[in-house]
């Protein structure tokens, strides 16, 4: 966005924790954040002294009143669907939070209602902005590592040390899942991203610490259409943090982990002839910033301002978000029968 230009006007509807990213993002992108929508007086109260933004007390009220172009959806999972429709229906721009819907029906309602105001739908999974996973896709795409054969993706916490799960995530009602969904979607997207799509999934799933209605385990194998294999984990009874992630090839791999300090990106390969099982070719990418755990989320944010403003293309569509939801719902069927679950003639 240049200075001739006039700043995009946005709002925040679900002023949470994670809303704090997309505000630093638009931020960063020269957008304006005017208003935010959130039922708590109390976030209300302090978002206003911190935002220097006008408040309102639901969705509805914010978008009748506001001229805006673009807001982010960053309410409870369950309430994803109805904020983002009724901005898609004004032609006004949306970055919903993930996941989409947990209802199919709810999120082809979505994708069709941007197809028919023009304007930009795009899911928040982050992790397709960050330069670790953008320059791995790059390496796959140009054919460094050969035909991708199998994958590993993983994400897990433990809230902190938190003696119990923050807020609705805890809610099977108001979350509509455990940690499959809250942190499986994002490696089920990055896994389509690496891999293409998925054939089937065969999934477990458990309660194992905590006293709630969703489950904080989960261990997922996915078949792609390419015939490449991967794993998909996810714990909130982890301790710590971490996220990571590593493609194999027939002619290379891919590995990067947050677990042991600073992400970097490991591209290994072999010289020819080399015949010692240890020994690697390896090119380590280091990348700005990446010690901010905001960081990807920031460059999401900038990227869906730059798709309204400059045209550039959306980096996760709703197709994209409708597909990693399709994979943890065929997931969470898979749990629950104890067989693995067919998508390419399936839809849960």
């Amino acid at each position: 966005m240049t200075q001739a230009q006039t700043p995009l006007n946005v709002a925040i509807i679900g002023a949470g924790a994670i809303s704090q990213r997309h505000f630093e993002g638009y931020e960063m992108a020269g957008a304006k954040v005017v208003a935010f929508a959130d039922p708590s007086e109390s976030i209300r109260t302090r978002r206003e002294s911190e935002w220097r933004a006008r408040g309102y007390l639901d969705f509805a009220e914010l978008l009748e009143r506001e001229e805006v172009q673009a807001v982010s959806v960053c309410t409870p999972n369950a309430f994803h669907a109805p904020a983002a429709l009724a901005a898609l229906e004004r032609g006004i721009h949306v970055l919903c939070e993930k996941p989409l819907s947990l209802d199919l029906a709810a999120c082809d309602e979505l994708i069709a209602a941007g197809h028919a105001s023009g304007a930009i739908l795009q899911v928040n999974h982050h992790l397709r902005s960050s330069p670790t996973a953008q320059t791995a896709r790059r390496l796959i795409e140009e054919g460094r590592i050969g035909r991708v054969t199998f994958m590993r993706l993983r994400q897990a916490h433990d809230w902190g040390g938190a003696a119990q799960v923050r807020g609705a995530f805890a809610s099977l009602s108001a979350s509509g899942g455990g940690t499959l969904l809250d942190n499986g979607c994002h490696m089920m997207d990055l896994a389509r991203y690496f891999g293409g799509d998925v054939a089937n999934i065969f999934a477990r799933t458990a309660t194992l610490k905590f006293d709630i209605e969703v489950e904080d385990t989960s261990v997922a194998s996915l078949s792609f259409v390419s015939g490449a294999l991967g794993s998909v984990e996810n714990a909130w009874t982890a301790t710590g943090w971490e996220e990571s992630f590593a493609v194999y090839g027939s002619e290379g791999a891919l590995e990067c982990s947050n677990r042991l300090g600073r992400p970097r990106l490991r591209f290994v390969t072999r010289s020819p002839g080399s015949g010692n099982w240890g020994q690697t070719d390896e090119t380590w990418y280091d990348f700005a910033g990446l010690d901010e755990g905001a960081h990807a989320h920031h460059r999401s944010v900038t990227a869906f301002v730059s798709s309204i403003t400059q045209g550039t293309p959306v980096v996760c569509t709703g197709e994209d978000g409708r597909e990693s939801v399709r994979l943890v719902l065929g997931g969470y069927q898979s749990a629950r029968s104890g067989l693995p679950v067919n998508l390419l003639e399936h839809t849960p």
